[in-house]
Parts: structure tokens; C-alpha cells; sequence
């Protein structure tokens, strides 16, 4: 797990308060990473084309050009006259060294976007625009200091942002980095230390990344058990019965020692998954809304919800005129996606926006709707999968375009009441659910359009 930070200059302000670490050392480091990275990628012979803006993400530009000058065919393109009086020192040094400027952008091997970072919050302006569309057509690997240039901070994308192959970025992990729209960007991201450990660089933050390595199975650890002792999933079964089953066979398959559909009887019903009419007593949590429809009346769910187990809602449930009801439930996990989450928004009076402007703002409103309700546990589905509880906010970006298939999300749910049944906290439940279900797919061996909840669910005994 990593920590993810809205912005860093309050960190780098520590460095120079703190630890007497200057601007200029800041910077130095910066580049030298940079530096670095080209050295173990490229020949000496490649041509590198560094492209710098006016401020302080030019100026790391620039001392990368100085550092790869006499190693590599270096070009120095500067978009704007310079502004920041580091960039300014910085141009001295190169000039004095013999670097030149170039007034074209030229092909080349190699393309550094040193024109805007993290303090980016506007629009690009017209030239700025042209530079961008130049260096997105360049045949060339394309590399981003600290952030795609165009990537705002609340993780917005101008129409014409920088496409990286990779980003390396300055001392911390950046929020906006992990938004929806900045996965096309970004590329691969690594960090470049800044003169001190992350570990030593990085503050306190309430968001943090999730790395594949956090998942934690539910792995039977004990051997004087039987299947009572695993947690009762039930699930109901509503007017498109075969979504509650495929989540019903996930969760089988993912430990919960007893898992029973509760609706008509259905042939779609696997012998090992029971089928039942009324909730069973020895329920440990439910699953409801997937394919759901209008088979449960309002009161039929009122009466489950009164039995006070762990409960997980997708789909259907964010239809249904009972959603106050179901957001007192104390130990509740809701798995929208986008549209479901607008309409969820606009049900709690909490906001009143359209799919696109959530896409563009899902930290805004995953922190109001946490805010407001602190005890619910949120997984907002997406390319990155936003997870969130009151204060803690995690980010599951290991998903794939592969899960853009129906029937992905119930075998989520049914990995996730899995988990709530055998104990797991809410919290819990969403982030290893969810980690799982990314590692499924990051397992599949098949063609990315070929997935199907059926090869999910097959892969869960691989985990």
C-alpha cells in the first residue's frame, strides 16, 4: 500500500525547513533520477528531445538537459519565456555549458514533457495545445516529469494533455495520477527520490494506493472446522435471476462455507448453490440488488434489513425507494458504478450532477458522500476503483478494460459478500473483494476482449 497526496509543495517545504534540503538540491535530484532512468533505457547514440514550460517543472527539464548534455543528442525546446527564477538559474547553467535551444520539435527517441506539473489547474492555451499535439504524434518514447502536462489536480484531463509512456514522478504518488481519465496518460509511474526516503518525504494523507500485494485471502488456517464456522451468504434472487448466481458462485468459490439464493425456485441454480424462499436463520450477510428488478417488494427488504447482518448493495438496490433505509444499516457495503452513484447522490440530496462531471470529479464526490455518510462502506467502480469510509480513501488501480463486460460486477459482489459473511470487516471486505477481482483479471491468459464472469470465477482457485 502507498500513500497518495493531493499535492507536494507542502512536502518539499518540509524538506527545506526541516532537513536543509534547498530548492535547488530538490531539483537536482529530479533531473538526476530522470537522468538515471534515460541511462538504463536508452543508448548513448539516442536523440532526446526535452520540452520545458516557464515554471518550476521546466526548470527540472532543463538540468535534465544539462545532466544528459555531452552523453546523448540532447534538444532543448521552451514553449514560454521563463518565469521562475529556478528555471532561470537553470538555463544559466545549461547555456554555460553549451546547451542549446531549439526552436523546432523535432523527431527524436526520446520525448520529455517538462511543460506543466502538478500545479496545473487551467487550460492549456492555444500555442500550449499545438506543443501538445506535436509531441502526442512524435514516433518517439514519450516521458512525463512528475505528471502528464494537461493533468489538472483534481485529476481532469484537457483535451489535449500529454500521452506518457511513463511518468516519473517527484518524491510522492499524486492522487490525480489515479483519476479515471488520467489512465489513457500517465503510462507506467515511477517515483523519483528527492534526496530523502519516501518514507521520510511523505506526510500523512488519507488516501492511499493499493497494491496487489495487500490482498488477503481467506485462507482456512484452522482444522477443527466445518462449513458453519465459514459464514452464510445469501443472496436475493430477483427477475434476472442469473446475475445473483453468478454472484452466488463466486462467493462459493471464494470461501463462504454456505451460500443460498432466496427467491423462486430457479433451474439456473447450481446443485452446490442452495435455493430457498425465505432469508435463512443462520444468515451471516446478504447480497442484494443484482438483478433485482422488482421481484422483492419494498417491505420484503425492509424485513432482511432489520435482521442486522452485513449487507452489500449494487445495482437494482439504487432504484428502490428504501435507499434511507438501507444507508442505516451499520455494517453496509455499496458497490455503485457511475450512473448508479449519480443517481445515489441525487436520492441522499447530496448533489445533483451528470455521469460525465462525476468522471471528471470522482475524489469530490466520493469524499461528500463519505463525509455525509460515514459508516457506509463506498466502492465507486470505474478504470480505478475508488473504495471509501469516512476518512480513508483507497484507490484499486489494477483493473483492466477486460472487466468492461456484463456479469463482472456480480461476480465483484459475490466476492465481497464472500468476505462479509466469513467476517471481514466492511471495509475489509470492498478492498480484498475488490483487489481479488483485479488479480483475476490481471491472471487471465485469454485475449483482454474474451473475458467472461465464467473465467472470473474459474480463476478464483488460482488466487
Amino acid at each position: 500500500m502507498q500513500k497518495l497526496f493531493d499535492e507536494v509543495n507542502s512536502l518539499d517545504k518540509r524538506c527545506y525547513e526541516n532537513f536543509c534540503l534547498s530548492e535547488d538540491i530538490l531539483m537536482e535530484h529530479a533531473a538526476d533520477g530522470m537522468a538515471d532512468f534515460i541511462r538504463q533505457k536508452f543508448p548513448k547514440s539516442a536523440k532526446v528531445l526535452i520540452v520545458c514550460g516557464s515554471g518550476n517543472n521546466g526548470a527540472d527539464g532543463i538540468a535534465l538537459a544539462r545532466l544528459l548534455f555531452g552523453e546523448y543528442n540532447v534538444e532543448l525546446f521552451l514553449v514560454k519565456e521563463l518565469r521562475s527564477p529556478m528555471a532561470k538559474l537553470q538555463l544559466q547553467r545549461a547555456h554555460a555549458l553549451g546547451v542549446k535551444i531549439s526552436i523546432d520539435l523535432n523527431e527524436c527517441d526520446v520525448v520529455v514533457d517538462a511543460v506543466f506539473g502538478t500545479g496545473f489547474n487551467g487550460e492549456l492555451d492555444y500555442e500550449e495545445k499545438a506543443v501538445m499535439q506535436t509531441l502526442n504524434k512524435l514516433n518517439a518514447y514519450k516521458i512525463a516529469c512528475d505528471v502528464p502536462s494537461g493533468l489538472k489536480r483534481g485529476g481532469e484531463c484537457d483535451d489535449n494533455i500529454f500521452k506518457a509512456d511513463i511518468s516519473l514522478t517527484m518524491g510522492a504518488l499524486k492522487k490525480a495520477m489515479f483519476s479515471d481519465g488520467a489512465k489513457e496518460y500517465v503510462g507506467a509511474i515511477e517515483v523519483i527520490n528527492l534526496g530523502v526516503t519516501r518514507e521520510v518525504y511523505e506526510g500523512e494523507t488519507q488516501w492511499s494506493l493499493l497494491d496487489l500485494e495487500d490482498l488477503q485471502l481467506p485462507f482456512r488456517n484452522l482444522q477443527d472446522t466445518h462449513k458453519g464456522s465459514y459464514g452464510h451468504l445469501a443472496l436475493l434472487l430477483g427477475d434476472k435471476p442469473g446475475a445473483a448466481v453468478l454472484s452466488a458462485e463466486a462467493a462459493h468459490r471464494f470461501g463462504a462455507g454456505l451460500v443460498t439464493v432466496v427467491g423462486e425456485r430457479s433451474s439456473l441454480v447450481p446443485r452446490t448453490i442452495m435455493n430457498e424462499t425465505t432469508l435463512p436463520h443462520n444468515t451471516t450477510a446478504v447480497a442484494l440488488g443484482m438483478g433485482l428488478g422488482r421481484a422483492f417488494t419494498d417491505e420484503n427488504i425492509e424485513a432482511i434489513l432489520c435482521k442486522g447482518v452485513p449487507l452489500i448493495g449494487d445495482a437494482d438496490l439504487f432504484r428502490m425507494n428504501i435507499l434511507a433505509d438501507v444507508l442505516s444499516v451499520e455494517n453496509l457495503v455499496l458497490t455503485p458504478h457511475p450512473k448508479e452513484f449519480v443517481s445515489l447522490l441525487e436520492a441522499t440530496a447530496l448533489a445533483d450532477v451528470s455521469v460525465s462531471r462525476l468522471q471528471k470529479e470522482r475524489f469530490k464526490y466520493v469524499t461528500l458522500f463519505c463525509k455525509a455518510y460515514p459508516n457506509v462502506t463506498l466502492l465507486l467502480k470505474g478504470a480505478n476503483v475508488i473504495i471509501g469510509r469516512g476518512e480513508e480513501f483507497f484507490i484499486n488501480p489494477h483493473g483492466t478494460s477486460a472487466l468492461a463486460k456484463g456479469g463482472s460486477g456480480d461476480v465483484l459482489s459475490g466476492l465481497i459478500g464472500a468476505l462479509l459473511a466469513q467476517g471481514y470487516t466492511p471495509l475489509n471486505a470492498a478492498i480484498h473483494g475488490s483487489l481479488a477481482h483485479t488479480k483475476l483479471v490481471q491472471n487471465y491468459k485469454g485475449a483482454d476482449f474474451s473475458l467472461t464472469p465464467e473465467d472470473l470465477i474459474a480463476g478464483i482457485g488460482n488466487l
